[in-house]
């Protein structure tokens, strides 16, 4: 039987880190917190925006304005609609990959429509899309690829995570699937391997066409 393939969103199907750090960045300098793109790549990727918030108030000492989420997310959706491009060779792997997939992203579920929806990916996966506001802990908790494994009526075993952040493949690996670590976004560094390889990824490939094969090779057929 084909496993469940279970993607990220964001550094994954959709090459958004760089410009997601620059909206929030851009929107924490403007409420007087002096995050730059920098630290908030380094220290929230694959985080849930409400977790990223909560620790940089506890962090600065002080509050966030009250609409700061709404503002974030207003911007993100804009920006996305507009300038948004889905990961190099995503639509071929997607393509080639035959079995049931789907998102589980940090993300809203409006972000993670809107980015399918702008790249033309979101055909591969409807209505099959899960966010991390859907369940208590945010990643490197388990309970979103859990919260996916259920709705699609699979065991975890039987799953396999893409992900491209540590605390994506360690959410995964505490999920108790199988884990590929993918490093072909444009914000990837040349230690991101390794990092996502401490995280306990299985494997890790710089291109989408790799994917098929490499799930082959891991599912030893």
């Amino acid at each position: 039987m084909d496993p469940v393939v279970i993607f990220d969103c964001n550094g994954v199907l959709v090459d958004s880190e760089p410009l997601a750090t620059a909206i929030v960045s851009q929107e924490f300098i403007r409420a007087g917190f002096a995050l730059t793109p920098d630290i908030v790549a380094r220290y929230f990727t694959g985080r849930r925006p409400a977790d990223m918030f909560a620790e940089v108030e506890i962090a600065a000492g002080r509050k966030l304005p009250p609409d700061f989420a709404a503002t974030v997310a207003s911007a993100t959706l804009g920006r996305f609609r507009a300038e948004l491009r889905a990961t190099k060779h995503a639509a071929y792997a997607l393509s080639w990959l035959r079995g049931p997939k789907c998102v589980a992203s940090s993300s809203s579920i409006d972000r993670i429509r809107v980015s399918l929806e702008s790249t033309d990916l979101i055909r591969f996966f409807e209505p099959n899309l899960f966010s991390a506001n859907e369940v208590r802990n945010g990643k490197p908790a388990p309970d979103l690829f859990l919260h996916a494994a259920g709705k699609m009526r699979v065991s975890a075993s039987e799953c396999i995570v893409v992900e491209d952040s540590p605390v994506g493949v360690a959410a995964g690996v505490a999920a108790g699937m199988t884990v590929i670590g993918f490093v072909g976004g444009s914000h990837a560094g040349s230690q991101l391997g390794n990092h996502l390889r401490a995280a306990g990824a299985n494997a890790v490939i710089s291109d989408m066409r790799a994917l098929k094969s490499t799930i082959i090779d891991l599912r030893g057929w």
